[in-house]
């Protein structure tokens, strides 16, 4: 399966580690970072650490030196539990990471199975580890492009995943139809048609010089509300490379309401695409939340009742959620509270939390035991339940608004009637 097919919640855990990997700093070269390739053998990448291994007794550093022996035996250590790198490859990060400051490193080692296979063999010791490859397969490679255009004006656009990029929008100039008669009306028709073909001209060239720069370009979606967008497909007007991922729509409007209309109506011709996956759910959540007999919950406090008693059947979070979870607990009398608070008010909210008493033994004992992302312990709690998960970006239209009016979360119940 490609990257673009895993589900919402694999590709924000793969995001996740390597955001984790990359803050990871080691001093000097400490850090081993090993690529494999599904064709390498693990016997021969061990004997090539082997060697790296003698190679680094040159280190001048006795502390250095032990650092980078200490990671490249970890990571041999850790290789001897595959038999091999499997059908995808196998990547392994290990060194020496400070823990609070000089002198108290630890070895920590991390073994990632990419979700695409690797082609590249690569062994680097540095002061971080090298996720850049890795990072590279989440970039998003099913591109599309959309034109929506009429005789007065026209639209452009990008579609990458789950964002419309590259958004650029023209009017014609044109005048409208003369009803006149007489030679003044046919004279008139000929100027128009001279101006529609220059303006079909500069749209097409705009299309090139934007479509161009994706060499993988999927397919190229020309959308409209009249025989325009028929006249413009069936010219000379697109590269000859585009002219045979040509898809054709009928919509009510042109410009940059018709990209959007033109990108709802293509659903089963963008089906690969996540944005269009995206638009779908936020619409079956919109329509659930006018029923009388509704499925749908939102707010945290709501969702969170309904998970913990085993009622939701798939929850929407939105990907840049912005609030943590923390846990205090008192030191006098071990009581705990949790809560949540903004990124904002971690800053405000939290001192004055730490500094109420406890409300069992009313001391001034309560410190921070614990601050989890919100969307993580959201997670988990409904992979415990059995509950289908969609992130949901912001990027998009739909996003921003699911943002907007319910506050990031949300979710539709097992059965109707309530909880």
């Amino acid at each position: 399966m490609s990257l673009s097919g895993k589900d919402s919640v694999t590709l924000y855990k793969f995001r996740r580690m390597l955001e984790e990997l990359e803050r990871k700093q080691g001093r000097g070269t400490e850090l081993v970072t090993l690529y494999i390739p599904p064709d390498k053998q693990i016997s021969d990448v061990i004997s090539y650490l082997r060697q790296e291994y003698a190679t680094a007794s040159n280190i001048k550093s006795k502390q250095t030196r032990k650092n980078v022996q200490d990671a490249i035996e970890s990571a041999i250590q850790r290789l001897k539990l595959f038999p091999s790198p499997g059908k995808t490859g196998l990547v392994i990060f290990s060194g020496a990471i400070p823990q609070n400051g000089p002198g108290t490193e630890r070895i920590e080692v991390y073994h990632i199975i990419p979700p695409e296979p690797i082609s590249i063999f690569l062994y680097r010791c540095d002061s971080r580890f090298h996720v850049e490859h890795l990072k590279d397969l989440l970039k998003e490679k099913d591109v599309y492009g959309v034109i929506a255009i009429d005789n007065e004006e026209a639209a452009i656009a990008v579609i990458k995943g789950r964002s419309i990029a590259q958004l650029k929008t023209f009017t014609s100039g044109v005048p409208g139809k003369h009803h006149a008669g007489g030679q003044s009306a046919r004279r008139f028709e000929r100027l128009r048609e001279m101006s529609l073909n220059e303006f079909y001209k500069r749209v097409g060239e705009h299309a090139n010089e934007i479509f161009l720069q994706y060499p993988g370009i999927k397919g190229i979606i020309i959308a409209g509300p009249g025989p325009t967008k028929e006249i413009f497909a069936d010219g000379d007007y697109l590269h000859y490379t585009l002219r045979d991922k040509i898809h054709i729509v009928d919509t009510a409007y042109s410009g940059e309401s018709g990209v959007r209309e033109a990108i709802a109506k293509s659903s089963e011709f963008l089906r690969e695409l996540r944005l269009v996956e995206e638009q779908k759910l936020i619409q079956q959540l919109m329509n659930e939340v006018t029923r009388p007999d509704s499925r749908a919950v939102y707010g945290e406090k709501y969702v969170r009742e309904a998970l913990r008693k085993n009622m939701l059947e798939k929850l929407f979070i939105i990907e840049d959620l912005d609030k943590n979870e923390v846990t205090l607990t008192c030191q006098n009398c071990g009581n705990t509270i949790t809560f949540t608070l903004s990124q904002e008010e971690m800053q405000s909210e939290l001192p004055k939390r730490l500094g109420e008493p406890c409300s069992k033994c009313n001391n001034s004992t309560m410190t921070i035991k614990e601050i989890k992302p919100l969307i993580d312990v959201l997670i988990s709690e409904a992979e415990n339940m059995g509950t289908r998960i969609e992130l949901i970006s912001s990027e998009h239209e739909q996003g921003e608004m699911f943002k907007r009016a319910f506050q990031g979360i949300a979710g539709l119940l097992r059965h109707r009637g309530g909880y």
